[in-house]
């Protein structure tokens, strides 16, 4: 009698194994030809999965998901730190995420050398990475933009109008802009948040501890 107990109880187990992988299989698997229906069945439980996982996801996070051109979620270029091989660069255009990053780079510095136009782009993709800050560029450089004194980025609320005079300037800025937004190594300011020019002393430079100078800018990351 026990032969005959062992066989059912395993045809017992090969019929409870076939059940689990015959769900399996309409659950997650496109790999084998399926009815209209299977299809459906197939389709909705992919969608569901998907739906799962995203709502374990915060609102901001899904924003960030959303922010184009960041180091987060790009990679592979690389800095070029002659102006000559940046000139003979094609020119670039893009988003308007990478137009705000450029207008930056341009307003903000273009009197550095290159050096420091990439450092000043490190400050505002680290301000995006931030969780202090916004989670876009633009909203990064234009955040405080019409209150006196609030203003993050000096350009955006000193009275002059952003007019571009200098083309072979705004051509480079746009192609650093585009390089650091590609996801090339933001290593030049120790993950600075903040800078200055030389030649003011905001208090909040007395807290943060400085990173890095580069031309006239002076450079430092905040701590809490």
């Amino acid at each position: 009698m026990a032969k005959p107990r062992r066989f059912l109880a395993l045809c017992g187990a090969m019929f409870i194994m076939g059940a689990s992988l015959a769900h399996a299989e309409v659950t997650y698997s496109s790999s084998n030809p399926a009815s209209n229906g299977d299809l459906g069945l197939r389709i909705g439980a992919l969608m569901g999965v998907e739906a799962s996982s995203l709502s374990t996801l915060s609102g901001e996070r899904l924003r960030r998901i959303g922010t184009p051109f960041t180091a987060s979620n790009r990679g592979g270029a690389r800095h070029v730190m002659s102006a000559r091989q940046l000139d003979a660069m094609p020119r670039v255009r893009g988003n308007r995420q990478w137009r705000c990053m450029t207008e930056a780079i341009y307003f903000e510095a273009r009197g550095e050398e290159i050096e420091g136009q990439y450092a000043v782009a490190e400050v505002i993709l680290n301000r995006v990475d931030n969780k202090n800050y916004p989670a876009t560029v633009c909203e990064v450089v234009n955040q405080g933009t019409g209150r006196r004194y609030a203003c993050q980025f000096t350009y955006t609320c000193d009275g002059i109008p952003e007019v571009v005079t200098d083309q072979l300037a705004w051509d480079r800025a746009g192609k650093i802009a585009r390089i650091m937004m590609d996801g090339a190594p933001r290593n030049l300011t120790a993950g600075a948040t903040h800078y200055h020019a030389d030649y003011v002393n905001p208090r909040w430079a007395r807290v943060y501890p400085r990173t890095a100078r580069y031309g006239t800018h002076i450079f430092y990351r905040q701590q809490y």
